[in-house]
């Protein structure tokens, strides 16, 4: 019998509390879930990907998966990019980002340098700009199916005003691309709580299967 698993990596200032309804509707579907906690306010992106990402895919092997997918929110499929970039997975399936900072976010460039940014998001927070110091900028695409799913809608009016063009509130639609995605889909909900919305999941569950959105 093939056996697959999904990797749920949450977003900045998040923990897997934020995934728990994506997990359960994956396991009603007969995936083997890891969700993740991470301390993602209390160290740089590298530190967290390496260590984060390993643990998973050790917990991973009680499976012993055919295919590991990720799913991920927010800074989660930065991880993802980085620790691809140092490794690799014979057994890598897909993965679906939701509103990931892919070419950073002009928030970050615009607060970044304020303490008060600085204590909510720790180091992470401070590497997801859009200048020559940029986390995301600086890793090359993926070798895998990639889906990304963003939004189009805005609780924090303020922080969309720092944003050119649609966007959730934290990313644009334009820098949550990733060149070679195999899919973009753009939906009317703030960056977060995609990762809790019903037709969301079923795209995310979707594609996992069959490799695009559906239309």
């Amino acid at each position: 019998m093939n056996t697959e698993c999904v990797i749920l990596l949450h977003g900045l200032a998040r923990t897997g509390a934020s995934m728990e309804k994506m997990e359960v509707a994956l396991k009603n579907r007969g995936y083997k879930v890891i969700n993740m906690n991470y301390p993602s306010r209390k160290h740089p992106i590298e530190a967290l990907s390496k260590k984060t990402i390993t643990q998973a895919l050790t917990q991973s092997k009680k499976h012993s998966p055919d295919k590991i997918h990720f799913v991920t929110h927010s800074m989660g499929g930065i991880l993802i990019r980085h620790y691809l970039q140092k490794n690799t997975m014979s057994n890598l399936g897909k993965i679906v980002m939701l509103s990931p900072p892919n070419q950073g976010s002009e928030v970050v460039d615009k607060l970044s340098g304020l303490k008060a940014f600085q204590l909510l998001n720790g180091p992470a927070g401070s590497q997801l700009g859009t200048d020559s110091q940029s986390i995301p900028l600086n890793l090359d695409s993926i070798n895998a199916e990639v889906g990304v799913i963003t939004g189009n809608r805005s609780i924090n009016p303020l922080l969309s005003m720092l944003i050119p063009g649609a966007n959730d509130g934290k990313v644009s639609g334009e820098r949550a691309r990733l060149e070679g995605m195999s899919g973009f889909l753009v939906v009317p909900h703030a960056h977060p709580f995609i990762m809790r919305n019903n037709g969301v999941i079923d795209q995310v569950i979707y594609f996992l299967k069959y490799g695009k959105f559906k239309r």
